[in-house]
């Protein structure tokens, strides 16, 4: 029986070393990341695009499922209020905090004032370097394959080897960790854990409309296309109505809410993915990773832990 790595953020200890891709803008809210911390991995919330009030009672409701396992919130660095949303995640006690899409100094000294495990998502050695000199509790390096917004255009199994070397703190792999094959690859690759969003963002508990869901189960290898987001990054997509659209050029902003920092204002992406969100694909961005052709059914959270780790047993200790 294969041994699993044991994970260990700071005093964040799960059963399983699986975090589950925080998700924007709520697909992944406090009933998603609650299941996934209550069958032994940590839950992560998508703060981004929420509100104080909203991200407390999300982080109350993970708390009521989540039978005291770890839960965390997840903001991108790009967003205008990423540190008021943290600060509130701090405030009402959240065990972990991640970001993505840039990196925050300041989130770091956050943490460390208040003795939460940051773990900033990188895509070169350096930025983990640096990260581990402020303060990180560990890194996700996170490759090509990932959905959402992307930092590089290797592969995480290129990645991560790299970064591994050049830190002591936890590395974790993400990007392409989509079924239990993907799973005992890298695991082969004596990772210290795993993110996973795209196969969570296909379960009972994600908060995505089903229309959202149907799509990736349509999805074909190869269907995942390079999208350049107003945030200043590429990502990765499903085709939609919208990205036909917006292929032909931008789209002009009416109403802008100045959700990022800095925006091309191409398109808006938080409305965009709000509307993917409801269901509405002829208006709204689907973000998937390069392996959701693997997907063939809808599954329960608990289920997609049975999938991958049968078999596999947790390290003691």
């Amino acid at each position: 029986m294969k041994i699993l790595p044991r994970l260990v953020i700071g005093r964040v200890k799960p059963r399983y070393p699986i975090i589950q891709g925080g998700m924007a803008i709520r697909v992944s809210t406090g009933r998603l990341a609650g299941a996934v911390a209550r069958e032994g991995g940590i839950g992560l919330i998508a703060g981004s695009g929420m509100e104080a009030d909203e991200l407390r009672q999300e982080i109350r409701l993970a708390r009521s499922i989540a039978n005291g396992g770890f839960v965390g919130v997840n903001t991108l660095v790009a967003a205008s209020q990423f540190m008021r949303v943290m600060e509130t995640a701090v405030d009402e006690g959240i065990d972990l905090l991640v970001a993505g899409a840039g990196f925050s100094r300041d989130l770091l000294t956050l943490g460390q004032r208040n003795g939460v495990p940051v773990v900033p998502i990188v895509s070169t050695a350096r930025l983990a370097v640096l990260a581990e000199q402020l303060g990180a509790s560990a890194v996700v390096v996170e490759g090509k394959e990932a959905g959402g917004h992307l930092g590089t255009t290797k592969s995480s199994r290129v990645l991560y080897p790299l970064v591994k070397a050049a830190v002591k703190i936890p590395v974790l792999i993400a990007g392409g960790i989509t079924d239990r094959e993907d799973l005992l690859e890298v695991l082969g690759m004596n990772v210290d854990g795993v993110q996973v969003g795209t196969r969570f963002a296909a379960s009972f508990e994600s908060n995505a409309a089903d229309s959202f869901k149907q799509r990736y189960l349509q999805a074909r290898e190869g269907d995942v296309i390079k999208i350049h987001s107003p945030v200043g990054l590429p990502g990765n997509a499903l085709s939609t109505a919208f990205l036909d659209r917006i292929a032909q050029g931008p789209m002009p902003l009416e109403n802008c809410d100045g959700c990022l920092k800095r925006c091309s204002r191409i398109f808006c992406i938080v409305r965009a993915l709000i509307q993917a969100k409801d269901g509405n694909l002829d208006k709204g961005l689907v973000f998937a990773g390069e392996h959701v052709y693997k997907i063939k059914e809808i599954l329960s959270v608990a289920d997609i832990f049975k999938s991958f780790f049968t078999g596999l047993e947790p390290k003691d200790g």
